[in-house]
Order: structure tokens, then sequence, then C-alpha cells
């Protein structure tokens, strides 16, 4: 008798596995790409620190909470060989380009490049190289394209980044000013301050344009208590043609804790 209930059970099994995938593709964001960078290891004392990697790992998860499908996520650290169990890339410039060509053919619907690291006027710090604005403005242009996309930059004067970046289907989302540092990535920190606040929001938000007005707001009052000046100000850019859409890319609503 268990032997005639093999079949129907291997059946229901695969019937359970095959709707499992079929529910992650039919979330707001089972077809999109995205890609989650490191761009450093050193902390602003100089020595090592594990902010901005612990940044990667727990943003890429509550993006797969949100209904980014895992396999269309692709991170990145300087020192992927410490970090097995993620299997990062290496961060570098070109592998990054290279990542996100494949990536978007992949998933075809929409875009999304988080990337924290050290920033300079020039751009953000990609491991031994410097990302300027202009250069990843035009990756996203050869790989995202037309499609929805959300680039958000964690780093000290990432807003230098919004210019370039700015186009009719984006949000881009800096975590300062042009002329402003941003705070949080010392060798003790477990994460910067703006990706902590873009964490802690997540599970509150309604859409990535929720989430980036209470990031903003999280910012501002975590700064104020550490009694940091001059505030980092993180900039936000909608463009014309994603704003309307952008509530339709709804989170998934989080059930109540008992």
């Amino acid at each position: 008798m268990p032997s005639a209930r093999l079949p129907f059970l291997l059946l229901v099994t695969l019937f359970l596995a095959l709707a499992g995938r079929a529910q992650a593709a039919d979330t707001a964001f089972g077809k999109w790409a995205a890609i989650v960078i490191a761009g450093d290891w050193r902390g602003s004392g100089g020595g090592a620190t594990e902010a901005f990697d612990n940044a990667r790992h727990d943003i890429s998860a509550e993006l797969v909470r949100l209904g980014f499908s895992p396999a269309k996520i692709l991170q990145y650290s300087v020192r992927p060989e410490r970090y097995a169990k993620d299997r990062p890339a290496k961060s570098d410039i070109k592998a990054i380009f290279e990542g996100l060509t494949t990536l978007t053919s992949r998933g075809p619907e929409g875009c999304l490049v988080y990337l924290t690291s050290h920033g300079m006027p020039q751009g953000v710090v990609v491991d031994q190289s410097i990302l300027p604005p202009d250069i990843l403005a035009a990756m996203l242009d050869r790989t995202c394209g037309t499609r929805p996309t959300i680039a958000v930059i964690s780093a000290c004067f990432s807003g230098v980044f919004v210019p370039d970046l700015s186009a009719p289907n984006r949000m881009v989302l800096t975590a300062a000013r042009p002329d402003r540092t941003s705070f949080g990535c010392g060798e003790s920190n477990r994460y910067p301050f703006f990706d902590e606040c873009f964490l802690q929001n997540a599970p509150s938000a309604r859409n990535f344009a929720s989430l980036a007005g209470q990031v903003r707001v999280c910012v501002a009052e975590r700064e104020i208590k550490e009694g940091i000046r001059p505030p980092s100000e993180p900039q936000l850019f909608i463009g014309p043609q994603l704003r309307p859409v952008l509530p339709l890319y709804a989170f998934p609503v989080r059930a109540p804790s008992p």
C-alpha cells in the first residue's frame, strides 16, 4: 500500500513546487533584474569593516522578501572569498556591467541597482576604482534601457549621481547631497546609517516611493539623535513616466506579529 501512495505524493510535491515558482513569478518584481554591490571593505577610520557587506547580504535578502526572484539577484563584494554562503562575484566595474547585461536578459520587466560604498565628488568607490555618474548612467542605458529602473546609491556625496541617472523611467535615491557626506561606515558599524534605515523601513513601506520618503526621515532623525552636522540630506528623483506606475509595484503586506 505505501508503494501505491508514492506516485501520488510525488505528484503533490511537484505541484506545490511549481505553484511556488508560479507565485514568485507573479509578484510585482518577479521578472525584475537586481544587483547589490558592496564597493569597499575599509571603514571610515581606515580599518576593516563589515558594514558594506552586511548591507549587501541583508538588502539582497530583503529584496527576496519584497518579491524579487533569488535567481535574478546578483551580489558583488570586494572580498567575495569571505562569503562562500552568498557566493558574491568580485566587485569590479567591468564585471558588474557584464553581469547586469546577462541578468537583464532574464529579468525583462525592470531593473534595480543598489550600491553601498564610500563616495567622493567624482563618484563611488568600487574596489580600487571610482565609478563616475556618467559611466553608471551609460551602463544602465545599455542594459536596463527604457524599462522601469530603480537606482539606490548609498555613499558620501552620492547626490552627484542624480543629474546623470535621471530619466523619465527611473527612480534615483542617494544617501547624501552632492556636497555632503553620509554616515555610519565606521569599523564598528553594522550598517551605514542609510542602509540601516532602508532595512528598518522596508517592512512597513507600500512601495519604493513610500520607502524612499521613510528612509529620508529615518536618516534625518538618526543624525539628529547622534548630533551629526551638517545633515547628509538624501536625495530623491522619480521620473515622470515611472511616478504614476510606481505604486502599482506594491510590496507584499507583512502579516502582523502575533
